[in-house]
């Protein structure tokens, strides 16, 4: 159905629904089991849709593109929800909701993260600044306290979701970009993936590197995910290849 690159996808928390963004400024919304497309598409953005996510409750669906906004949509109506949000000033690379639904952050080449009220679609506070270049990645904790974020500038950024504040210095071991960070389900370590072809792990508490850097891709690694019990890790490289991780030792599966 889309007519340009697919750059982000996403299932419903309850896994019945599946959502892509696209080159083609559209966001689509399919059926898990049928692979139907089930509304039509959702339009409003001006230029790529590059990050997308749902709400907890998988009602609703926040979207990050390169025309420098932040979109809600309600995904049972199929519709925009407000205004676009505003407030960076360069493309929005990755968005997520908080674990309860109540604010969403985005990160964005403008360096900065910021947070936004998922009701009211108001910026909460000011901007999150740190980095010192394109923020890539962003990821609320499982408990909703703390956001990590992963740069340009190689490195990790922790944050206190509450005020904003950074929480510790930089996490730095990367030489190169961080495309992707993802927590663990039980919050206590993060994954990063890197543009120097490595993954690592690192301990959320002291921002030490535990695991890594896991070596085995031969090109830069884009994305990375843990397993719902947090065993595995999966990633994704331009080198084609997915590898998969025992999150306890590093070794590939």
């Amino acid at each position: 159905g889309h007519s340009g690159i697919v750059l982000s996808v996403a299932f419903s928390p309850d896994g019945t629904r599946m959502a892509s963004g696209s080159g083609d400024r559209s966001i689509r919304i399919w059926a898990a089991d049928t692979g139907k497309e089930i509304l039509e598409p959702l339009l409003g953005h001006t230029d790529w849709v590059k990050s997308i996510a749902f709400s907890q409750n998988g009602k609703r669906l926040a979207s990050g593109s390169d025309d420098d906004t932040v979109r809600l949509w309600d995904v049972e109506m199929g519709q925009q929800i407000g205004e676009p949000l505003r407030g960076h000033t360069d493309e929005v690379r990755s968005v997520a909701f908080s674990p309860d639904g109540n604010r969403i952050v985005s990160g964005s080449d403008d360096r900065t993260l910021r947070l936004w009220d998922a009701q009211t679609g108001q910026p909460i506070g000011g901007s999150l600044q740190g980095h010192t270049s394109d923020v890539l990645s962003v990821a609320f904790s499982p408990a909703g306290d703390r956001i990590a974020s992963g740069s340009v500038d190689g490195t990790i950024r922790l944050w206190d979701a509450g005020t904003g504040k950074p929480v510790g210095d930089p996490l730095q071991g990367h030489d190169g970009w961080v495309w992707s960070v993802a927590y663990s389900p039980d919050g206590t370590r993060l994954v990063s993936a890197s543009s120097d072809n490595t993954l690592r792990i690192w301990d959320t508490r002291t921002g030490k590197t535990v695991l890594g850097p896991l070596r085995g891709h031969t090109s830069h690694v884009i994305s990375v995910a843990f397993s719902p019990d947090g065993k595995y890790i999966v990633s994704g490289s331009y080198d084609r290849t997915i590898r998969i991780w025992d999150a306890q030792t590093g070794q590939t599966v």
